[in-house]
């Protein structure tokens, strides 16, 4: 089987189709892992009709805790759990109809890829788990979950190196580079408040302007600081763009109009396959990372509950996992997503070394030469370089508002 087969959809075993009633399975999430491909590829091999709604994250998550009625799987980050679960809006899942769960590595289970990495600040999946006999969510495991551990990536910021300024090394990337005056009037930022307060925190606090306790959960009187620095350099042109999907972000690169901005890894996919000299920083103070999954809809039952354990187990028995792969994201059981894998795909994207041929991307087309290096190396050293998890602070509320302040400024 070619490289060109696996991206075309041709699954080297199906999953069991579901037996039974005709049954449509909704799932509701983002483009970051709604892939048409995917949903193709899940139709065929399961027998079912899915349907995918795709929206941007904010989005996403208010349709997520306000309407589970009009959903059956939610595909969305960890940190969103601190929402829908609170709201009655999922049901909790029971590990013993998750075929692969033995196989999810310990990152999600205990927050740590390899003994003696870096935890991170911010929300870890762990924190939010497991379903305690109370009801809450913690990281004592028991036997059932919030939320299925799928997809996960150690993200960062993005430069064209065509347009980078004199001065600034890149062997000595910083997310202070986000603020610093040399990229003035060339600086995008992701405008969703909860991962774009973040970045720009993780940017003050590295330029030595503010000195944060907990850089995943501020304070209000630390929110107040953030947002009144980021406010008095937009209103001095230092930021050019701000993006709420990773196309818009793709497309501001482009076209020149930013130099300098927060990035996800789709993003990365289409400047690359597009021939654009974007890289993919290595900050030194360490990653933003964040972790996706699925949820189950507090109203599904019988034979849509079945459809949605089923689709959920499709997803971990590796097609999936190694067509996210080709767009640099990673799974949580990666053994079975390298089934699917050429040799120099797995090398590239986990083992982090040289690629040996030229691969493709999701669409098919050419997206990594011959020879080139994944930037932060290979997953374990990626994974084990985090500085912040996604979160929801406890003051996410004001943060919020204020964020609104600082886009409307």
């Amino acid at each position: 089987m070619t490289q060109q087969d696996l991206v075309k959809g041709v699954s080297k075993r199906a999953a069991p189709a579901i037996k039974g009633e005709a049954v449509t399975l909704r799932v509701l999430g983002t483009s970051v892992t709604l892939l048409e491909l995917i949903r193709e590829q899940a139709r065929r091999d399961l027998g079912i009709k899915v349907e995918f709604r795709i929206l941007d994250g904010v989005a996403a998550q208010q349709v997520g805790v306000m309407s589970p009625d009009t959903f059956d799987v939610y595909d969305q980050w960890f940190h969103n759990v601190d929402f829908v679960w609170p709201a009655r809006a999922i049901q909790p899942i029971d590990i013993n109809r998750i075929d692969y769960w033995d196989e999810i590595n310990g990152l999600p289970k205990t927050g740590l890829l390899i003994p003696g990495a870096k935890l991170g600040a911010g929300g870890a999946p762990v924190q939010r788990l497991y379903v305690q006999s109370n009801g809450t969510l913690g990281s004592r495991p028991t036997q059932h979950i919030s939320m299925l551990p799928v997809t996960h990536n150690a993200d960062s910021f993005g430069y064209r190196f065509d347009l980078l300024p004199a001065g600034l090394d890149p062997s000595d990337e910083s997310w202070a580079w986000l603020l610093d005056e040399r990229w003035h009037g060339k600086v995008g930022l992701q405008n969703d408040s909860a991962i774009g307060a973040i970045d720009a925190a993780l940017a003050v606090q590295s330029a030595g302007l503010a000195e944060f306790k907990d850089i995943g959960n501020l304070t209000v009187e630390e929110i107040d600081l953030l947002v009144e620095l980021l406010i008095k350099r937009k209103r001095r042109g230092h930021f050019r763009a701000f993006w709420g999907n990773y196309a818009q972000a793709a497309e501001q690169m482009a076209k020149g109009s930013v130099g300098i901005e927060s990035l996800w890894s789709p993003a990365f996919s289409d400047l690359k396959t597009a021939g654009i000299p974007v890289k993919s920083a290595v900050p030194k103070e360490g990653y933003r990372a964040w972790y996706g999954g699925m949820s189950i809809s507090s109203h599904a039952r019988g034979r849509v509950l079945d459809a949605a354990y089923e689709y959920m187990n499709w997803w971990m028995s590796g097609w999936a996992g190694a067509m996210l792969a080709r767009q640099g994201y990673y799974v949580s059981n990666p053994a079975r997503a390298k089934q699917y894998m050429m040799d120099g795909e797995w090398a590239y994207w986990y083992d982090g070394l040289p690629a040996p041929k030229d691969l493709v991307g999701p669409s098919g087309d050419v997206m990594i030469r011959q020879g080139e290096v994944r930037e932060g190396g290979s997953y374990e050293n990626r994974m084990s370089h985090v500085a912040v998890w996604n979160s929801v602070m406890d003051e996410h509320n004001y943060l919020v508002r204020r964020w609104n302040d600082f886009m409307v400024a």
